[in-house]
């Protein structure tokens, strides 16, 4: 199939939608930063159903926080290593720290925020808080 191109470039390339996350490392991940902790969020009548894709990490270097109404998750491996035998060819594998952090509202406490760890899929249920009602409008009468 012929793809458009101007001046012999593809313009339908893996760049021409580069939404990256700001808190990955770029010189870690490259081009392929978009890739990292893919999220699914599905709403449920009392709470939000959050699933993020961390494959090859331990329980134990996956972190979840609550600050200032902010659900941030991180993650890092493979930071304290050496490798003492031999060296790599190719190593397609990475190591290093990564985050992703969600508004969630600073009605929330983080007891009320579950979390489980099972096969590459860091799930987390999110419930809803009750929004805080605004005054509705009240007119004052003008004389004159």
């Amino acid at each position: 199939m012929l793809m458009p191109s101007i001046f012999g470039e593809n313009l339908f390339n893996d760049d021409w939608m580069d939404f990256s996350f700001p808190d990955v490392d770029k010189v870690l991940y490259g081009k392929h930063a978009k890739n990292v902790m893919k999220t699914d969020v599905k709403e449920t009548d009392n709470s939000y159903e959050v699933d993020i894709d961390l494959p090859g990490f331990k329980k134990d270097e996956i972190e979840a926080k609550l600050e200032n109404g902010y659900l941030t998750i991180s993650a890092a491996k493979g930071l304290d290593k050496e490798e003492k035998d031999g060296k790599y060819i190719r190593k397609e594998r990475y190591s290093g720290a990564m985050s992703r952090s969600f508004y969630v509202g600073d009605e929330l406490k983080q007891e009320d925020i579950k979390a489980k760890y099972e096969d590459g899929i860091l799930k987390l249920s999110v419930p809803k808080k009750e929004q805080k009602k605004v005054e509705t409008t009240k007119h004052i009468a003008i004389e004159g």
